[in-house]
Protein backbone atom coordinates (compact mmCIF):
# COMPACT_ATOMS: atom_id res chain seq x y z
CA UNK A 1 0.00 0.00 0.00
CA UNK A 2 1.37 3.42 -0.42
CA UNK A 3 1.79 6.04 1.92
CA UNK A 4 -0.84 9.02 2.59
CA UNK A 5 0.03 11.78 0.87
CA UNK A 6 -0.39 14.96 2.63
CA UNK A 7 -3.88 16.76 1.98
CA UNK A 8 -1.90 20.41 1.26
CA UNK A 9 -2.55 21.63 -1.90
CA UNK A 10 -0.64 24.55 -3.68
CA UNK A 11 -2.84 27.34 -4.19
CA UNK A 12 -1.87 28.60 -7.46
CA UNK A 13 -2.10 24.99 -9.30
CA UNK A 14 -4.15 23.04 -7.55
CA UNK A 15 -2.13 20.49 -7.00
CA UNK A 16 -0.29 18.27 -4.18
CA UNK A 17 2.56 19.35 -2.24
CA UNK A 18 5.50 18.66 -3.98
CA UNK A 19 7.29 15.46 -2.76
CA UNK A 20 10.73 15.80 -1.45
CA UNK A 21 13.82 13.50 -1.02
CA UNK A 22 12.51 12.00 2.04
CA UNK A 23 8.90 11.36 1.69
CA UNK A 24 9.11 9.95 -2.20
CA UNK A 25 11.19 7.26 -0.73
CA UNK A 26 7.45 5.37 0.41
CA UNK A 27 7.16 5.26 -3.37
CA UNK A 28 10.56 3.77 -4.58
CA UNK A 29 11.13 0.13 -5.03
CA UNK A 30 14.93 -1.11 -5.21
CA UNK A 31 14.41 -4.74 -6.55
CA UNK A 32 13.06 -2.41 -9.36
CA UNK A 33 16.34 -1.54 -10.48
CA UNK A 34 17.48 -4.90 -10.94
CA UNK A 35 14.53 -6.04 -13.39
CA UNK A 36 14.02 -3.05 -15.13
CA UNK A 37 17.77 -1.60 -16.08
CA UNK A 38 18.10 -3.91 -19.12
CA UNK A 39 15.31 -2.92 -20.74
CA UNK A 40 15.26 0.41 -20.12
CA UNK A 41 18.94 0.94 -21.52
CA UNK A 42 17.24 -0.31 -24.87
CA UNK A 43 14.40 2.46 -24.46
CA UNK A 44 17.04 4.58 -23.83
CA UNK A 45 18.94 3.79 -26.70
CA UNK A 46 16.25 3.63 -29.13
CA UNK A 47 16.65 7.13 -29.96
CA UNK A 48 19.68 5.98 -32.39
CA UNK A 49 21.71 10.07 -31.02
CA UNK A 50 21.47 8.68 -27.28
CA UNK A 51 22.33 4.85 -28.79
CA UNK A 52 25.27 6.17 -31.04
CA UNK A 53 26.22 8.22 -28.17
CA UNK A 54 26.90 5.25 -26.12
CA UNK A 55 27.88 2.73 -28.65
CA UNK A 56 30.65 5.29 -30.28
CA UNK A 57 31.63 6.82 -26.45
CA UNK A 58 35.19 7.28 -25.71
CA UNK A 59 35.08 6.30 -22.04
CA UNK A 60 35.14 2.92 -22.35
CA UNK A 61 35.86 2.35 -18.32
CA UNK A 62 32.29 3.66 -18.57
CA UNK A 63 30.78 0.87 -21.17
CA UNK A 64 28.44 -1.60 -19.72
CA UNK A 65 30.17 -4.30 -22.06
CA UNK A 66 33.89 -3.14 -20.90
CA UNK A 67 33.12 -2.76 -17.16
CA UNK A 68 29.59 -3.77 -16.22
CA UNK A 69 29.49 -3.73 -12.14
CA UNK A 70 30.84 0.21 -12.76
CA UNK A 71 28.43 1.11 -15.22
CA UNK A 72 25.64 -0.79 -13.01
CA UNK A 73 27.27 1.62 -10.29
CA UNK A 74 27.17 5.21 -12.19
CA UNK A 75 23.65 4.38 -13.66
CA UNK A 76 22.23 4.06 -10.18
CA UNK A 77 23.93 6.64 -8.35
CA UNK A 78 22.30 8.69 -10.89
CA UNK A 79 18.90 7.65 -10.00
CA UNK A 80 19.36 7.54 -6.17
CA UNK A 81 21.09 11.41 -6.61
CA UNK A 82 18.41 12.30 -9.00
CA UNK A 83 15.27 10.64 -6.88
CA UNK A 84 16.62 11.06 -3.20
CA UNK A 85 19.82 12.96 -3.17
CA UNK A 86 19.76 16.98 -1.54
CA UNK A 87 20.73 19.72 -3.99
CA UNK A 88 24.53 19.44 -2.71
CA UNK A 89 24.50 15.88 -4.02
CA UNK A 90 22.67 16.69 -7.09
CA UNK A 91 25.24 19.24 -8.30
CA UNK A 92 27.83 17.41 -6.88
CA UNK A 93 27.20 14.70 -9.28
CA UNK A 94 26.03 16.89 -12.50
CA UNK A 95 29.59 18.18 -12.52
CA UNK A 96 30.62 14.57 -12.46
CA UNK A 97 29.00 13.25 -15.14
CA UNK A 98 29.35 16.58 -16.83
CA UNK A 99 33.12 15.67 -17.12
CA UNK A 100 32.35 12.06 -18.55
CA UNK A 101 30.02 13.48 -20.75
CA UNK A 102 32.60 16.22 -22.39
CA UNK A 103 34.30 14.04 -25.17
CA UNK A 104 30.46 12.34 -25.87
CA UNK A 105 29.88 13.59 -29.26
CA UNK A 106 29.16 13.12 -32.89
CA UNK A 107 32.48 11.18 -34.54
CA UNK A 108 33.17 11.68 -38.03
CA UNK A 109 31.87 8.06 -39.04
CA UNK A 110 28.96 8.73 -37.10
CA UNK A 111 26.03 7.86 -38.96
CA UNK A 112 23.54 10.52 -36.67
CA UNK A 113 24.52 13.32 -34.60
CA UNK A 114 24.63 13.72 -31.04
CA UNK A 115 25.94 15.54 -27.66
CA UNK A 116 25.50 14.19 -24.49
CA UNK A 117 24.84 18.10 -22.89
CA UNK A 118 21.44 17.76 -25.76
CA UNK A 119 18.49 18.59 -23.30
CA UNK A 120 16.39 16.90 -25.98
CA UNK A 121 18.42 13.99 -25.25
CA UNK A 122 18.18 13.90 -21.57
CA UNK A 123 14.23 14.70 -21.61
CA UNK A 124 14.15 11.16 -23.30
CA UNK A 125 16.44 9.58 -21.26
CA UNK A 126 14.54 11.07 -18.09
CA UNK A 127 11.35 9.81 -19.70
CA UNK A 128 12.63 6.03 -20.13
CA UNK A 129 13.47 6.08 -16.43
CA UNK A 130 10.31 7.71 -15.27
CA UNK A 131 8.03 5.51 -17.37
CA UNK A 132 10.15 1.99 -16.01
CA UNK A 133 9.55 3.39 -12.32
CA UNK A 134 6.26 4.35 -12.77
CA UNK A 135 5.19 0.51 -14.88
CA UNK A 136 7.11 -1.37 -12.15
CA UNK A 137 5.24 0.26 -9.57
CA UNK A 138 1.73 -0.50 -11.21
CA UNK A 139 2.48 -4.09 -12.01
CA UNK A 140 3.96 -4.65 -8.17
CA UNK A 141 1.55 -2.15 -6.23
CA UNK A 142 -1.00 -1.58 -8.27
CA UNK A 143 -2.13 2.29 -9.48
CA UNK A 144 -1.52 4.79 -7.19
CA UNK A 145 -4.16 7.48 -5.95
CA UNK A 146 -4.71 10.22 -8.24
CA UNK A 147 -2.98 12.75 -6.69
CA UNK A 148 0.22 10.61 -5.56
CA UNK A 149 0.61 9.62 -9.13
CA UNK A 150 0.51 13.32 -10.34
CA UNK A 151 2.73 14.31 -7.44
CA UNK A 152 5.09 11.42 -7.70
CA UNK A 153 5.35 12.48 -11.88
CA UNK A 154 5.64 16.11 -10.88
CA UNK A 155 8.67 15.08 -9.13
CA UNK A 156 10.27 12.81 -11.96
CA UNK A 157 11.45 15.76 -13.65
CA UNK A 158 14.76 15.54 -11.38
CA UNK A 159 15.49 12.54 -13.36
CA UNK A 160 16.18 15.04 -16.39
CA UNK A 161 17.22 18.42 -14.16
CA UNK A 162 19.81 16.92 -12.18
CA UNK A 163 21.47 17.34 -15.64
CA UNK A 164 20.87 20.13 -18.48
CA UNK A 165 17.16 19.10 -19.39
CA UNK A 166 15.04 22.33 -18.13
CA UNK A 167 12.17 21.90 -15.76
CA UNK A 168 9.72 23.57 -18.52
CA UNK A 169 10.45 20.83 -20.81
CA UNK A 170 9.20 17.88 -18.62
CA UNK A 171 5.34 17.72 -19.75
CA UNK A 172 3.56 19.74 -17.59
CA UNK A 173 1.09 16.70 -16.47
CA UNK A 174 1.00 13.25 -16.13
CA UNK A 175 -1.52 12.71 -18.94
CA UNK A 176 0.48 14.94 -21.36
CA UNK A 177 3.71 12.85 -20.41
CA UNK A 178 1.74 9.90 -21.67
CA UNK A 179 0.70 11.29 -24.80
CA UNK A 180 4.07 12.61 -25.60
CA UNK A 181 5.07 8.82 -24.68
CA UNK A 182 2.77 7.14 -26.45
CA UNK A 183 3.93 9.28 -30.13
CA UNK A 184 7.60 9.45 -29.56
CA UNK A 185 7.97 5.23 -28.81
CA UNK A 186 6.42 5.17 -32.13
CA UNK A 187 9.08 7.05 -33.73
CA UNK A 188 11.47 5.27 -32.51
CA UNK A 189 13.56 2.00 -34.88
CA UNK A 190 16.39 -0.05 -33.84
CA UNK A 191 19.06 -0.48 -36.80
CA UNK A 192 21.22 -3.65 -37.22
CA UNK A 193 24.48 -2.27 -35.25
CA UNK A 194 21.86 -1.31 -32.14
CA UNK A 195 20.05 -4.56 -32.36
CA UNK A 196 23.28 -6.34 -32.10
CA UNK A 197 24.62 -4.48 -29.18
CA UNK A 198 21.03 -5.01 -27.46
CA UNK A 199 21.14 -8.56 -27.97
CA UNK A 200 24.57 -8.90 -26.59
CA UNK A 201 23.37 -6.58 -23.18
CA UNK A 202 20.31 -8.71 -23.08
CA UNK A 203 22.20 -11.96 -23.13
CA UNK A 204 24.76 -10.93 -20.41
CA UNK A 205 27.66 -11.10 -22.81
CA UNK A 206 29.69 -9.03 -20.91
CA UNK A 207 29.92 -11.64 -17.81
CA UNK A 208 31.58 -14.13 -17.77
CA UNK A 209 30.18 -17.58 -20.06
CA UNK A 210 28.86 -19.57 -16.86
CA UNK A 211 26.98 -16.42 -15.39
CA UNK A 212 25.69 -16.06 -19.49
CA UNK A 213 24.53 -19.99 -19.13
CA UNK A 214 23.00 -19.42 -15.65
CA UNK A 215 21.13 -15.92 -15.87
CA UNK A 216 21.32 -15.36 -19.81
CA UNK A 217 18.30 -16.97 -20.42
CA UNK A 218 16.02 -15.74 -17.30
CA UNK A 219 17.77 -12.36 -18.40
CA UNK A 220 16.19 -12.62 -21.90
CA UNK A 221 12.60 -13.15 -20.62
CA UNK A 222 12.71 -10.18 -17.86
CA UNK A 223 13.89 -7.84 -20.77
CA UNK A 224 11.12 -9.00 -23.28
CA UNK A 225 8.23 -8.45 -20.83
CA UNK A 226 9.51 -5.04 -19.62
CA UNK A 227 9.90 -3.64 -23.42
CA UNK A 228 6.86 -1.68 -24.46
CA UNK A 229 4.94 -4.05 -27.23
CA UNK A 230 6.48 -1.49 -30.15
CA UNK A 231 10.22 -1.92 -29.21
CA UNK A 232 9.76 -5.74 -28.63
CA UNK A 233 8.72 -6.08 -32.12
CA UNK A 234 11.49 -4.07 -33.32
CA UNK A 235 13.76 -6.58 -31.17
CA UNK A 236 12.36 -9.44 -32.92
CA UNK A 237 11.30 -10.86 -29.62
CA UNK A 238 7.87 -12.58 -29.29
CA UNK A 239 5.67 -12.12 -26.36
CA UNK A 240 2.76 -14.44 -25.57
CA UNK A 241 -0.16 -14.25 -23.02
CA UNK A 242 1.33 -17.17 -21.40
CA UNK A 243 3.91 -15.52 -20.85
CA UNK A 244 2.41 -12.33 -19.70
CA UNK A 245 0.53 -14.62 -17.01
CA UNK A 246 4.43 -16.28 -15.87
CA UNK A 247 6.01 -12.82 -15.60
CA UNK A 248 2.95 -11.70 -13.34
CA UNK A 249 2.94 -14.31 -11.19
CA UNK A 250 6.38 -13.36 -10.80
CA UNK A 251 6.40 -9.64 -9.89
CA UNK A 252 3.09 -10.79 -7.42
CA UNK A 253 5.06 -13.15 -5.58
CA UNK A 254 7.72 -10.55 -5.53
CA UNK A 255 6.17 -7.94 -4.42
CA UNK A 256 4.58 -9.85 -1.59
CA UNK A 257 7.81 -9.87 -0.35
CA UNK A 258 9.56 -6.96 -1.01
CA UNK A 259 6.92 -4.54 -0.08
CA UNK A 260 6.51 -6.06 3.19
CA UNK A 261 10.13 -5.23 3.99
CA UNK A 262 11.51 -2.54 6.15
CA UNK A 263 11.74 0.79 3.87
CA UNK A 264 15.46 0.89 4.88
CA UNK A 265 15.58 -2.70 2.57
CA UNK A 266 12.70 -1.63 0.32
CA UNK A 267 14.80 1.36 -1.36
CA UNK A 268 17.78 -0.88 -1.62
CA UNK A 269 20.07 0.07 -3.67
CA UNK A 270 19.48 3.46 -3.84
CA UNK A 271 20.55 4.44 -0.59
CA UNK A 272 23.08 1.78 -0.29
CA UNK A 273 24.38 3.70 -3.73
CA UNK A 274 23.49 7.63 -2.55
CA UNK A 275 25.61 6.75 0.62
CA UNK A 276 28.58 5.77 -1.65
CA UNK A 277 28.76 8.44 -3.31
CA UNK A 278 28.91 10.74 -0.50
CA UNK A 279 31.10 8.61 1.02
CA UNK A 280 33.48 8.91 -2.10
CA UNK A 281 32.84 13.19 -2.29
CA UNK A 282 34.06 13.48 1.58
CA UNK A 283 37.17 11.56 0.63
CA UNK A 284 38.07 13.26 -2.89
CA UNK A 285 37.05 9.62 -4.69
CA UNK A 286 35.91 9.50 -8.14
CA UNK A 287 32.33 9.76 -8.25
CA UNK A 288 31.68 8.18 -11.35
Amino acid sequence: MTAPLRKSFDDASGLPEPLTPETVREHIDGVAAFLGGAANVIMQLSLKPVGYGVMESDVRSGSVMVRPIKRLRTTLTYIAVAMIGNDEDRAAYREAVNTSHRTVHTKPTSPVKYNAFDPKLQLWVAACLYWGIDDLYHRMRGPMEPEVAEAFYRYGARLGTTLQMREEMWPPTRDAFYAYWEETLATRHIDEPTRAYFNALTDLKMLAYPLQFLFGGLHRFIVTALLPQHLREEMGMTWSARDERFFAGLLRLISAVWTRMPRVIRIFPYNFYLADMRLRRRFGRPLV
